[in-house]
């Protein structure tokens, strides 16, 4: 992708921008019932991206709570996590509207949708900032993982993990995953700073795939860069 396209792409994302809900605001607050995740193949500095249209074009869409954007660590891939008011609102996201984001770059994209009223116990206990968790902290860098592993999640051993997850360094809080359908199990993450989130991602996560026997995915993101866009949309990272 080159910088001349990126005028050409901010044209036609524009051209998908329709008024901003006045709901929107209210409905941040809401509890989640659904997340997504989202990851488009590009690799763009975030200043070059089209996010300001892109954010009044998600604030109208069906049972949007919330988004926190994301630039990957060394890809800068540009995607979201996501908080919705029904896993239907959720599955209509991924399936109808978030599909033209990456057809107007012209590339392959990746979405997940993740079940948020199975893992709200577990999250709670790791101060989940998308269940009431402290906002004191600004985070520095987050943590996507999923391990390629089906389990409900109501018979995952969760808080032993939680004990051992509350003494890595520099983790502030979690949000637990568990895949629609699939029943995969992960993790969105906040850390203090880009070195621990990486430390964490690189060397510790690696070690509990392997007690499971299993594979595994990981993304880093520096939360940063992303922080303005990610306050216009309501992040509950951002107090």
């Amino acid at each position: 992708m080159t910088d001349q396209n990126i005028p050409k792409i901010m044209t036609t994302v524009a051209a998908l921008v329709a008024p901003s809900s006045p709901k929107a605001q209210e409905n941040s607050s809401m509890t989640p019932k659904a997340f997504v995740y989202t990851e488009v193949a590009i690799s763009v500095p975030f200043d070059q991206a089209p996010w300001l249209k892109i954010n009044e074009v998600i604030k109208t869409q069906p049972g949007f709570l919330n988004k926190t954007w994301l630039q990957g660590h060394s890809t800068q891939t540009i995607g979201g996590f996501y908080a919705f008011d029904s896993l239907e609102n959720a599955r209509r996201f991924v399936t109808e509207y978030f599909p033209s984001e990456p057809r107007a770059f012209g590339v392959a994209h990746n979405t997940r949708v993740f079940d948020a009223q199975a893992v709200k116990e577990a999250s709670d206990d790791m101060g989940s900032v998308h269940f009431g968790g402290s906002r004191a902290q600004k985070p520095g860098a987050f943590v996507y993982t999923e391990l390629q592993f089906s389990m409900p999640f109501d018979e995952f051993s969760w808080q032993p993990r939680n004990q051992a997850l509350k003494q890595q360094t520099g983790l502030q809080n979690k949000v637990w995953l568990s895949g629609v359908s699939t029943n995969t199990i992960g993790g969105f993450d906040a850390f203090d700073t880009l070195d621990h989130a990486l430390d964490f991602a690189i060397n510790a996560f690696p070690e509990t795939a392997a007690k499971l026997g299993s594979a595994f995915y990981t993304r880093v993101f520096d939360a940063t860069i992303t922080e303005e866009a990610s306050r216009q949309m309501f992040s509950p990272y951002y107090g």
